[in-house]
């Protein structure tokens, strides 16, 4: 499933033109980040939440470890659904390199 603005647009990313695949789609599903850390993450310019940082699948699961995001974690699908189903709201994610 492919989201615009974190709704459901009702379509898989194989059933849109090619020319709407060739940039990064938010798939599957969304952990929309907060920061922890003032200034790092959290507050002002930096700020996780109000700039749309998110954990999600991706429909260029060939390019992972590739930059290929504005600042998301990007996972496969697959990866992303298990990690969904695993963590509630309030949960902390550690996000490492």
């Amino acid at each position: 499933m492919v989201f615009k603005g974190r709704v459901a647009i009702g379509q898989h990313f194989n059933e849109l033109a090619d020319s709407e695949t060739e940039t990064n789609l938010i798939t599957t599903r969304i952990l929309w980040l907060n920061g922890l850390e003032d200034g790092v993450n959290r507050g002002g310019d930096v700020d996780s939440h109000s700039r749309y940082i998110y954990i999600h699948g991706t429909n260029h699961e060939d390019r992972l470890g590739e930059p290929l995001s504005a600042g998301c974690v990007l996972m496969s699908n697959l990866e992303m659904i298990e990690l969904y189903e695993q963590v509630r709201v309030g949960d902390q994610v550690l996000i490492v390199d």
